[in-house]
């Protein structure tokens, strides 16, 4: 009798750690890079050149491809204001996010919405210039939290300004990478895609989500930015590395 009504009582809802882990373990992780950049900014290579990303490194003359996604663990050492913004964006909309999506579609819309903005950058900007920032990974978030968001039934014109208002700072402001926000709001727009298409953002069993077509779906998002990627690196010359 006691498992009996053990199963029909209402299931409780979890919150803080447990229902956004990949959110704080994220916002962990980052803290300890940026905490490990400090402790090694007198050495060379620090932690912040080992991990950055620029073109070159998905060019012939210094392959590093993993660089496209570990530059968004690392930021500008300038002043805390840069890790502060992105690691707060991250704790309000991935409360939100991660547990509308799940933990490893929220965890996958974060890697390549950060690998979407690599590419991105990798085409428009100069494949030297070295860039560093979960910005890309954030942008990726705002585009998933519009189209759930959408999907369901709600107002999304607070989105949409709060969206356009960062986008505006990006091309304005110097010493930001406005091609990486561009990237990453690119990509998390096709990931959220990929999940609707799915059934994975409309509630109900009606249109429960299907997670090997998911799954598929990240394949080919996957699949798409590497091919980007290979033909980028294939468009930087050695003059461009010499100059």
């Amino acid at each position: 009798m006691a498992g009996a009504a053990a199963r029909g009582a209402p299931a409780r809802r979890r919150t803080g750690l447990a229902a956004a882990p990949v959110t704080w373990t994220l916002i962990a992780v980052t803290v300890a890079a940026y905490v490990a950049q400090w402790a090694t900014r007198d050495t060379v290579p620090g932690v912040t050149e080992v991990l950055w990303y620029a073109g070159l490194y998905t060019s012939p003359f210094g392959l590093e491809p993993w660089r496209m996604a570990t530059y968004a663990l690392v930021h500008d050492l300038s002043g805390p204001t840069h890790l502060i913004l992105n690691m707060l964006a991250l704790w309000v909309i991935g409360r939100v996010l991660e547990p509308a999506l799940g933990w490893w579609r929220f965890a996958a819309l974060y890697v390549l919405s950060a690998v979407g903005g690599a590419v991105f950058a990798l085409w428009v900007s100069d494949p030297l210039q070295p860039v560093v920032g979960a910005s890309g990974a954030v942008y990726g978030m705002f585009a998933a939290l519009f189209l759930v968001t959408r999907v369901r039934g709600g107002q999304v014109r607070s989105i949409a300004v709060l969206i356009g208002l960062n986008l505006v700072i990006s091309f304005l402001l110097p010493g930001i990478s406005w091609q990486v926000h561009v990237g990453g709001l690119i990509t998390g727009a096709v990931v959220a895609l990929v999940y609707s298409l799915a059934g994975g953002l409309r509630p109900g069993r009606a249109s429960a989500p299907s997670a090997g077509a998911q799954a598929a779906g990240l394949v080919l998002v996957a699949a798409l930015l590497a091919v980007l990627t290979v033909l980028g690196a294939d468009r930087i010359g050695l003059d461009a590395v010499l100059r």
